[in-house]
Order: structure tokens, then sequence, then C-alpha cells
């Protein structure tokens, strides 16, 4: 687990097996999400969820709630899982293969995004 925050001492007491990385740089992070095999979402109150983007961008498939985020990021795509079990979809997850997470992240770019926001433009008559 890449972070910090709040709970980490409360997460680091309940799940004593696992890794906790502390906070990471940005190239740092790169590299840990190059390690991984599935990139575990656990919130379910997240907007739109970036973290998503650069996951799938360094290949890692993503398990995740289906909540509105990982909906909108990962949908349908067969780029990751989406359950309301967890567990249930981090283990189809990793059925992923990381080129099919790196390709669709890949529509997530700022061209792209210009002209989504462009489109919801509506002229004001004088």
């Amino acid at each position: 687990m890449a972070g910090g925050g709040p709970a980490l001492e409360g997460l680091r007491k309940k799940y004593p097996k696992a890794k906790f990385l502390g906070m990471k740089t940005h190239a740092e992070l790169a590299d840990v999400y190059r390690q991984a095999r599935v990139f575990v979402f656990p919130s379910r109150t997240d907007t739109f969820g970036l973290v998503l983007v650069e996951a799938m961008a360094c290949g890692l498939p993503v398990a995740a709630y289906p909540v509105p985020g990982p909906l909108d990021v990962v949908g349908d795509s067969g780029a990751g899982a989406l359950d309301t079990d967890l567990r249930a979809a981090c283990l189809r997850a990793l059925e992923v293969a990381p080129e099919t997470a790196a390709a669709h992240a890949q529509q997530f770019n700022w061209p792209a995004a210009t002209a989504q926001f462009a489109a919801a433009l509506v002229p004001i008559s004088g």
C-alpha cells in the first residue's frame, strides 16, 4: 500500500502482514504501479479517480466497486473489474492483460478532455 493519511496506523494494525510503502513521488509511484499486478481502488466515494487512469497507463488492471468514478473510468471497458465484492473484482482483474489496461488509459488525454468540454458549451444568445 502506497500513501498515507489518518487511517494509516489503524490499517497497519488491522493488516500486519501488508507492506506499507509510505508516500511516494510521482516517479516512485509509477515504479510501484509497474511492479504490481492489479490496482485495488477501495473507495466508494471518490469522484473521477485520476489514480485509476494513472494505474492503467502503467499496465495495471483496476479492481474497484461499481460506483461513480470507477464506472466512468473503467466501466465495461475490459480494463479492470468492478464488483460489490472487492475480492471478486481483484480476482477477475488478475485475468486482464496489462496491454488492455494501458490501451484503455490512452483515451484519457488532453485533446479528448478538451473536445468533451467544448461539446458541452452552449452559446448565449443576446
